[in-house]
């Protein structure tokens, strides 16, 4: 049984300030151990898109740096581009925006570097030979790292049922091209009698694969990358993803991914996961929506597995928030994951679990 450091929110002084149970929870989950003086230590958190305010506060991730820095470690912190259209899809603008959110220097004490370079074609093949992938197509930074701690912001996701870290670092540090082949099986299709030819899908879709035909939108499947964008977009529930089973596909090859970028850095990686600002959907989107749930503490663990399990109980557990997307049930021990998106989220624990990545079964350890 994997153990799982938790702090909540409370505080009544200083000592007690979510900054200072950040490094509490680093020192009590040993994550100092996961490298050695001098190595470079690859610190994988999402930046945010552009005018989304969900994703995590850089004062928050610049404490998990200064651990870092006292430890002997060398941090720089690091994502990779984005298929979709947004602020992300090169190193340039994805630079310009994660300072302008606040990741700098003076705020993080660490540069920030792209894993997969300028345009998103940097990247290494590491064989795997699983069920879906033979080889995973990483950042060449991030291969090249001496050790990951990975900082994520739990929330929910329309694909995968939530994002934590398995999702932050199979997706997240996967090149462009190893994303194209994580959704390579989700194809959008129209329900035509829900279409209302509003064209906000086309204006969405990265590769151009919609078009307007007789005021209704069509998707051209030889151009389509699965990303959802068009799903998200249209207010009339008129895009259909598909299979469910694809969405499950999904997921593994997402924990496939990391299986491949944790190939070789066995005890040199370290987790730690946010469970606030919980929205519905992924911190890539230019907007968020109401939580689904109250704001409820701080996780830290070596266990990729088990600190996901730890953060879908720990919403599955708290009472849904009045006001936000949730329709059905609300009361504590709900499945507000399984409402967002109608699929079997737990696939991914299942399946990573399977690979050896670690536990879905803990030890939660409340720290003070």
């Amino acid at each position: 049984m994997s153990e799982v450091f938790f702090a909540d929110l409370r505080a009544g002084q200083a000592s007690q300030s979510v900054l200072t149970k950040v490094q509490r929870l680093y020192r009590k989950a040993k994550l100092g151990e996961t490298f050695r003086p001098g190595d470079l230590v690859a610190v994988k958190t999402h930046f945010g898109e552009e005018g989304n305010t969900a994703y995590l506060r850089p004062e928050l991730v610049s404490k998990v740096v200064d651990m870092v820095i006292k430890g002997g470690g060398k941090p720089f912190l690091t994502d990779s581009s984005t298929l979709y259209k947004g602020m992300r899809t090169n190193a340039v603008d994805h630079l310009r925006l994660a300072a302008r959110h606040g990741y700098t220097y003076p705020v993080v004490n660490a540069p920030v570097i792209i894993a997969d370079g300028l345009k998103g074609t940097d990247y290494v093949e590491v064989p795997v030979n699983l069920k879906h992938c033979t080889t995973v197509k990483v950042g060449s930074v991030v291969q090249d790292a001496d050790a990951i701690i990975t900082v994520s912001h739990f929330k929910g996701h329309g694909l995968t049922g939530f994002g934590g870290a398995l999702k932050n670092v199979g997706m997240g540090l996967g090149s462009r091209r190893g994303k194209m082949e994580m959704h390579a099986l989700v194809r959008a299709q129209v329900v035509k009698e829900r279409c209302k030819g509003c064209g906000q899908c086309l204006l969405r879709c990265p590769p151009g694969a919609i078009r307007l035909k007789g005021r209704k939108a069509t998707v051209d499947p030889e151009k389509c990358i699965g990303c959802g964008e068009c799903n998200v977009a249209c207010r009339y529930g008129a895009i259909d993803l598909g299979d469910w089973n694809n969405y499950i596909a999904l997921q593994e090859r997402i924990v496939e991914y990391c299986y491949g970028i944790l190939k070789g850095k066995e005890g040199k990686n370290g987790f730690i996961t946010f469970v606030i600002d919980v929205s519905p959907l992924c911190d890539c989107y230019e907007f968020n929506d109401v939580p689904i749930v109250p704001d409820i503490g701080i996780l830290a663990s070596k266990d990729i597995v088990a600190i996901d399990q730890a953060a879908a109980d720990l919403v599955k557990a708290a009472p849904g928030m009045q006001g936000s997307m949730l329709k059905g049930d609300l009361s504590p021990g709900s499945d507000k994951l399984r409402e967002i998106v109608d699929a079997d989220w737990s696939a991914q624990l299942r399946y990573a679990e399977e690979l050896g990545l670690g536990e879905r079964s803990y030890d939660l350890i409340k720290v003070r």
